[in-house]
């Protein structure tokens, strides 16, 4: 498999992509050290937010509690189950505090565990009121320990739990209740100050990690553009570095002779192994531009971008117009309410028959071939963006926006 079938976040793309297909080095590493660490992406920096957020269900539910506390036929319970939601919430801040950005599995069961008694202590408090929807307090303040695992788990486990919760709350009010048309608004109100601060917490990360995800993946692609004309990839640079590493600690231990001479079989095979992986990695860039590696590394260009440069033009633009084109195509892609189905780009061939063309130059047409996005739907930072690249025109191919551009750069014959 080659390495440029993995992308800039890891991810494999192509026709590497499969089951049991692996990432790099590098992704791997890095999903190791960030499930260790708990939360990932920053995301850490969300939970002060998410840890206010549950603050404010708590003293809602507190406020109710106190609102009511002289009428409730069981005190006791009610603020045994209180106690319990207090010093499990402040048990885990501290522990965040003292260990990290962290939430174990354990402390994720246990978590859930003093939720589900919180919750059998006030419905066995308040049952025989008959009205759990007007009565309810520490119950409906158990979200507020799954608003603080948002940032810290993934989003099946806050999700799974909070669908839970709306289903016990249902199945109370259906058992302690009689139906009714008068207390169905109460009861709506409850379900959703249990149910709607964990998915608020579940969208906004979501929503941060795709973000900072987008982000890392441009500044990452976008180093390429001041790459040579011909290189490796960032993730194939990265391999023939451990190839490199391998190749010399098997020489030098046959130079200190803690490797006898002949080799042995499986020492002989993995020598050989070695120099074809090298060979392989060494020759394999030879004709790969920037441009290729930019879509091929590119979790967000290699799902949209197809490239046609057999020539390996896109190497000779200077690194302005590398970085027009790029930003041209990145501000198409990246826009998710109107980006395009598919965008080809085809270089060439060279020229140098291109009216007002001075003595070294040649002219490499390019044409962007853009399907699923109307012209009117092109903001002005596009355009702007293909302008410094060079002269553009733009029409229609049924379906599809052309946008023809005819880039001026250096003869490499003359260099």
């Amino acid at each position: 498999m080659s390495y440029t079938d993995e992308n800039t976040l890891g991810v494999i793309v192509g026709r590497g992509r499969g089951k049991g297909a692996r990432s790099s080095p590098t992704a791997t590493r890095a999903m190791r050290q960030a499930r260790a660490m708990g939360a990932q992406l920053g995301t850490g920096r969300l939970g002060i937010g998410t840890g206010i957020l549950a603050g404010l269900v708590m003293l809602i539910g507190l406020a109710r509690f106190a609102w009511n506390y002289d009428r409730y036929p069981d005190t006791l319970l009610v603020s045994i189950a209180w106690l319990l939601l207090i010093a499990a919430l402040g048990f885990v801040a501290v522990s965040i505090i003292a260990r990290g950005e962290n939430m174990p599995r354990w402390m994720y069961f246990g978590i859930l565990g003093i939720i589900a008694i919180v919750i059998l202590l006030d419905f066995a408090a308040i049952w025989n009121l008959r009205d759990i929807a007007a009565w309810s307090s520490a119950s409906g303040a158990t979200s507020a320990g799954l608003l603080i695992a948002t940032t810290l788990r993934s989003t099946r486990d806050v999700l799974i739990p909070t669908v839970a919760l709306a289903v016990i709350f249902a199945v109370a009010f259906t058992l302690n209740t009689r139906p009714s048309i008068a207390e169905l608004p109460s009861q709506i109100a409850v379900i959703a100050l249990v149910v709607l601060p964990p998915l608020f917490g579940i969208y906004a990360v979501r929503m941060f990690r795709q973000l900072v995800r987008t982000e890392l993946d441009r500044v990452l692609v976008q180093s390429t553009v001041s790459a040579p004309r011909f290189a490796v990839g960032m993730l194939a640079s990265e391999e023939l570095a451990r190839l490199d590493l391998a190749a010399e600690e098997l020489l030098e231990s046959v130079a200190t002779e803690r490797t006898a001479l002949p080799l042995t079989p499986k020492m002989a095979s993995t020598a050989a192994s070695l120099a074809t992986e090298l060979r392989l990695h060494l020759i394999e860039g030879r004709r790969d531009t920037w441009l290729y590696h930019a879509v091929t590394e590119s979790e967000t260009l290699g799902k949209v971008v197809a490239l046609a440069d057999p020539g390996s033009l896109a190497g000779l633009l200077d690194p302005g117009q590398r970085d027009g084109l790029f930003a041209g195509i990145w501000l198409l892609v990246s826009e998710k309410r109107k980006a395009p189905d598919a965008i080809k780009l085809t270089f060439g061939p060279a020229t140098s028959d291109y009216p007002g063309l001075t003595p070294g130059k040649i002219c490499v047409p390019i044409v962007v071939n853009i399907s699923g996005i109307k012209r009117s739907r092109m903001g002005p930072a596009v355009w702007e963006a293909f302008s410094r690249v060079g002269y553009f025109s733009d029409g229609t191919e049924p379906p599809n926006l052309r946008v023809d551009i005819q880039c001026i750069v250096e003869n490499p014959a003359d260099q």
